[in-house]
């Protein structure tokens, strides 16, 4: 492989910048700029000079492969964060020959190549980088520890003894077999399924940690959305007006309640349409509040029907309670803070049931396990004799777990992945 080179921290003006090599001329170019190599993963203050021209006075690390990140030999540079520093170092690595700029995400590609990581902790990892709040960074560092993968690897372990009691029936199958193994592999099968299907099901919390919670404001026109809005948004994100039908596109405010990212929208106010402009706004109000995950339905009065059919799971609140009529004022502030703990509390209990497996694929995959697993047991309660088939289906489902975390079958994703990527990571 080629030697690869980038910034790895951020640009612009810093205290220290991170400039990372890896591959087989890294450690050549740090005796060529530095003089030596220096004791391995121990920092060492080294002038970097170039053709007896001084560069920089930097912290190096030399970290020989396998046991680094990529798992090739690594070194990385600690410069001073001067944009000329990082642009002089940077344009002396790019003439040595044998290094060429990284292409993005290429760092972690190269990891995932040499095993270093499985492909569920590349996706813990770029969900690191992009994380903004509390859950989505526990979260990531949870999938960047390996926790999914330990997980499939212990249902492959079962799945692989339960095909090899299958197996053993086939290959003695004139002979006599010391025990009936079916009950044992029933039982493997049935609890890597249960399990599976427990995972499953926590992938759309899990989801909306990383992606975050959308929570509409629904409502009349002026019944005080928009000022709801920019109560909560805490600045005027919303033109406020007496004017009915002043709002006509949704309008969005990213949030942290709680460590949660939550999206509040406020909408068009629904009743009948006065123009066909305002009409667009309603449809779209009404379709981005069906996708919400939760609802807050905003009235002017107790009697007043609501403009959406209420969901159990709604929030319904009657409005200006600055007029002595209501919950919530956004004017005056009264029964915010309840209304936030009430919002934070219910998408806490939703993320409470996130588990590790955190991307549609991952919930493919084990889907797709799953199915193989139902199918091998109908066989074998119908027609314990097909064990050759039952076998087949238990090899599916290996399978499927395997493309999980990036065994088999997952080339198509990759660009995707990797596109998400910054240089130098």
């Amino acid at each position: 492989m080629d030697t690869i080179f980038a910034l790895s921290s951020a640009r612009g003006k810093s205290g220290v910048a991170v400039i990372r090599l890896s591959g087989p001329e890294a450690g050549a170019t740090l005796v060529r700029l530095s003089g030596d190599l220096p004791v391995p993963r121990k920092a060492a203050l080294r002038i970097l000079s170039d053709n007896d021209e001084v560069l920089d006075q930097a912290l190096v690390l030399w970290l020989p492969g396998p046991e680094s990140f990529t798992g090739e030999d690594v070194v990385e540079f600690h410069v001073h964060g001067a944009i000329a520093t990082v642009n002089v170092v940077l344009r002396v690595l790019g003439d040595q020959a044998g290094l060429r700029l990284a292409e993005p995400g290429e760092f972690t590609r190269r990891a995932l190549e040499n095993e270093r990581l499985d492909l569920a902790q590349v996706e813990g990892l770029s969900d690191l980088v992009e994380a903004e709040t509390e859950a989505q960074r526990k979260q990531a560092l949870r999938v960047l520890s390996g926790a999914l993968g330990d997980r499939a690897g212990g249902w492959r372990v079962r799945l692989i003894r339960a095909a090899a009691l299958l197996e053993a029936t086939i290959d003695f199958a004139d002979e006599e077999v010391p025990m009936d193994v079916m009950p044992e592999v029933r039982v493997l099968m049935q609890g890597v399924s249960s399990e599976l299907a427990i995972e499953a099901r926590g992938v759309q919390a899990a989801e909306r940690i990383r992606d975050g919670f959308e929570v509409a404001i629904v409502g009349a026109p002026n019944v005080g959305k928009s000022t709801l809005l920019n109560a909560l948004a805490g600045r005027e994100a919303a033109i406020t007006s007496n004017i009915a039908g002043t709002t006509r596109d949704v309008i969005e405010v990213r949030m942290d309640l709680r460590g949660l990212p939550v999206t509040i929208l406020d909408t068009a106010g629904m009743r009948e349409a006065t123009d066909q402009i305002e009409a667009l706004g309603i449809d779209l109000a009404r379709a981005r509040a069906d996708a919400s995950d939760l609802r807050v339905v905003l009235k002017a009065t107790v009697d007043e029907a609501p403009v959406v059919d209420v969901r159990d799971d709604d929030i319904v609140v009657i409005s200006k309670a600055d007029l002595g009529i209501g919950d919530v004022s956004a004017k005056t502030g009264v029964g915010l803070d309840a209304l936030v703990v009430d919002i934070a509390d219910r998408l806490e209990n939703r993320a409470a049931s996130a588990g590790i497996a955190i991307r549609e694929r991952h919930r493919v995959a084990m889907l797709r396990a799953i199915d193989a697993l139902g199918i091998a047991m109908d066989r074998l309660d119908s027609s314990p004799e097909l064990a050759e088939f039952v076998a087949e289906d238990l090899r599916t489902a290996i399978r499927a777990l395997d493309s999980l975390v990036g065994r088999v079958d997952v080339e198509h994703v990759l660009g995707e992945i990797f596109a998400s990527f910054c240089i130098g990571k």
